[in-house]
């Protein structure tokens, strides 16, 4: 695809016939057996899963879904050869600040919906109208209507690069950025390579870890001490699909190209804390984000980001980044730990909030929101 600085209007419109295959694959799923029991230790529940695919097959809209999208302003452009699909909201407040959002995986767009209205018009949600934002919020290069990537080496340095480009290419010359899971490696990326305009890094974690030095794990709190035992470790002892997803993503691709089922348990693992929530999350924001993977097909493209990543270290290197950074630590996700990301990161801000998982965009947008605000407003 020749890179152009062409930026183009652009509209969801899944075909209905993809729509309907969707509805006769799930119909025609062959379940696996479990053993009686054992609850998510052996990973997604069975019973789960399955009504997970019967709402998504006889009672989940997905053109209201598809409406929904459609009502913000989407625009596609060319990038490094790759196509970058992203929403584009203005805010009517004079002097607004930019805001790159980034979304994770296995998370879209979507992940913004909640907060898109309280950044860009503050004065209709009843907060200060001076702390407006315009948001770009992009599809990640090999997710979602951005579409496949084609070739190799789209790693989070090389999203970050794009990005840069693709702010520049808007006409802003100074803003910010957010990011949450593989948005938070971007994000982080973003902050090393330091573009000209980058006002300030908000990230929701910086994967950091012990560097083994004794003194330094001496000085760590008692609440240090525990996030490493307790969410940390149970993070690193059930992440399967980070392992498989940085080996080989390809084997995994034709699952997850061909199985709607497939599809649903594997990014169910993480949307559900590893089966442990899979009672309590909002289902359809869930069918919504999981309908945009297959519908798009880029189940296998977006698993390739970890392999990239894997192979040269970006998102988890240890280069400085020198650019304001702040770190909104929530109690049920990987707990950043400061001493440790404070090594090769100029944080400024460190806030940790009483409730809140790994998707808080989605979950928690208000506080979110208000970190946000506070952060920007400062720089």
């Amino acid at each position: 695809m020749a890179d152009t600085t062409q930026i183009t209007p652009y509209r969801v419109e899944i075909p209905e016939r993809d729509v309907k295959n969707l509805a006769a694959r799930l119909k025609a799923t062959r379940w696996p057996d479990e053993i009686a029991g054992t609850g998510a230790d052996y990973g997604m529940p069975v019973a789960a899963v399955r009504r997970f695919a019967e709402r998504w097959r006889d009672g989940f809209d997905w053109r209201a879904q598809e409406a929904r999208l459609n009502e913000l302003a989407q625009f596609k452009t060319t990038v490094d050869g790759q196509a970058i699909h992203f929403l584009h909201v203005r805010s009517a407040e004079p002097d607004a600040t930019p805001l790159l959002l980034l979304h994770g995986w296995p998370g879209s767009v979507v992940e913004f919906l909640g907060m898109i209205g309280p950044l860009t018009d503050p004065r209709a949600h009843g907060a200060d109208p001076a702390r407006a934002f315009d948001v770009v919020v992009p599809s990640l290069p090999g997710y979602g209507f951005s579409g496949p990537t084609t070739e190799p080496g789209w790693d989070s340095a090389r999203m970050a690069r794009a990005f840069a480009t693709l702010m520049a290419r808007l006409g802003y010359d100074r803003w910010g950025v957010t990011g949450g899971d593989a948005g938070a490696l971007v994000g982080r990326e973003l902050g090393i390579l330091a573009p000209e305009g980058l006002m300030g890094v908000h990230l929701l974690q910086i994967f950091a870890f012990p560097s083994g030095d004794a003194d330094e794990f001496a000085a760590l709190s008692d609440v240090d001490r525990a996030s490493l035992s307790g969410t940390t470790a149970e993070f690193q002892s059930k992440a399967g699909y980070a392992d498989i997803q940085q080996k080989r993503p390809q084997t995994l691709a034709f699952a997850l190209a061909d199985s709607p089922a497939g599809t649903l348990a594997w990014n169910a693992e993480l949307w559900t804390g590893w089966g442990a929530y899979a009672d309590y999350i909002d289902v359809d924001t869930y069918l919504t984000h999981t309908s945009i993977y297959w519908f798009t097909g880029t189940s296998g493209s977006s698993a390739r980001h970890y392999y990239e990543d894997a192979r040269s270290g970006a998102g988890y290197r240890e280069v400085p980044n020198r650019v304001p950074t702040a770190v909104a630590v929530f109690p049920q996700d990987f707990r950043t730990i400061r001493a440790f990301a404070a090594r090769s990161n100029t944080i400024v801000r460190y806030t940790e909030f009483a409730e809140g998982g790994h998707f808080a965009y989605t979950t928690n947008p208000d506080l979110v929101v208000e970190d946000l605000r506070a952060f920007f407003a400062a720089l």
